[in-house]
Formats: C-alpha cells, structure tokens, sequence
C-alpha cells in the first residue's frame, strides 16, 4: 500500500528526472559555503536566471530544497535593494522502494533497544572496525562515498550533513558516538582526526590535520 509519505518521496524522486534539475541540485548541494543565489546557479548551467529559477522553485516545491532570504550586499536600511533569494539544501530527507520497505523502522528499533541495554561501547566497537574496512588513501572521497559533505578549511573540515540525521536526533548520545567511532575508524593511518564538536545545521564531528612538531 502507498502511504501519503511514499508519494512525498516519490515526487521528490521525480523531481530529479530532469537533467538541467539534477544539475541545478548538485551545484546548491556542492556551494560553498551556501546558500546560493539564482544568478550563480544560472551561470554554473550555462542557462537564463528565469530557467534556472524555475528549476529551482520546482526543487523546493518536491523538498528538496529550502529557501532563505538575504541582502548580498550587506547594506541595511533604505536603498539596499530588496533581499535576494536563496537556495539551500533541505534537511529532509527521502528514500524510495518498490515495494515499500521499513528500514528505517528497524532502525529505530535496534538504536532503542541498544540503547536500553547500555550496549553504547559494543556499537562503537563495531563501528570503528567498520570504519577501518573502509579506509582509503583519498580520506575525502571515501567519506563523501559514505553520504558525509566534507567542507574543508585549511587544516580543518566539518560535514555539512550526517547520514544518520534523523537516527541522531531521536538517539544523540548513542549515534553521534557510533558516527565517531566509524569515522575514526576510516582515518586511522591518515593526516588526520575526528572528534565530537556539535552545532547546529551540520554533523557533531569535526575533522582535524595532525600537526607535525
């Protein structure tokens, strides 16, 4: 049976059918720091500001993404001109099978039921030995293979997702730690290292070079 949520998913799905859109969401997925305005976007495509404002609106329209107001030009007050639209990816996330399947539900259950039995360090054990199964001398590519947005800073990198989010907000302790766990795994032997530093919009871990004395 189809439940209203299966058509949500399945129109954001479509959504993406169009090339020139698919492209549209990349560029706003990829901007940095973000958001990103229709101008930019237009002339990352190569098309007109109507297209790709189009293009845009019809991604936001199926979820996927957000939009947020605001004066590129920094001015305030009279004469700063009117706020510029912008495009931001949204956190909602979507997933399609035919037919539909629960995964996210037992999900939910084994988190809750680790959870209850204090099982935290035998996940992060697992996680981490998962983490080293994945271990890649191209550090970057191999987490962005894993759904993470690696945003890098000089010696520095956040994600700007997490591919447990909605895990994570129902369960923080126990999935920000198994997330830990399985980057630090996939660093190990590597420049660089993983701790928690949470904060809003973004995963809790952040990455740090090793600084040779």
């Amino acid at each position: 049976m189809t439940t209203p949520e299966d058509l949500t998913h399945l129109t954001a799905v479509a959504a993406l059918s169009d090339a020139v859109r698919r492209n549209a969401y990349r560029i706003v997925s990829e901007a940095k720091p973000g958001p990103i305005g229709r101008d930019e976007v237009a002339e990352a495509l190569g098309v007109g500001r109507t297209l790709a404002a189009f293009h845009l609106d019809k991604l936001v329209a199926a979820g996927l993404l957000d939009v947020s107001y605001a004066r590129l030009s920094g001015r305030t007050g009279p004469g700063a001109g009117r706020p510029a639209k912008l495009y931001h990816l949204a956190a909602a996330e979507h997933a399609v099978s035919v037919p539909p399947r629960a995964y996210r539900g037992a999900a939910e259950l084994l988190a809750e039921a680790l959870e209850r039995v204090g099982a935290e360090e035998t996940l992060n054990e697992v996680a981490r030995a998962h983490g080293r199964g994945l271990r890649s001398p191209d550090v970057v590519t191999r987490l962005t293979e894993q759904g993470y947005q690696p945003e890098l800073t000089g010696d520095t990198a956040i994600f700007r997702n997490c591919p447990f989010h909605r895990l994570a907000e129902q369960f923080p302790p126990l999935v920000c730690g198994m997330n830990l766990a399985l980057i630090n795994g996939l660093l190990e032997g590597s420049e660089w290292s993983a701790r928690m530093d949470a904060a809003p919009g973004r995963c809790c871990v952040t990455l740090s070079k090793f600084k040779s004395d």
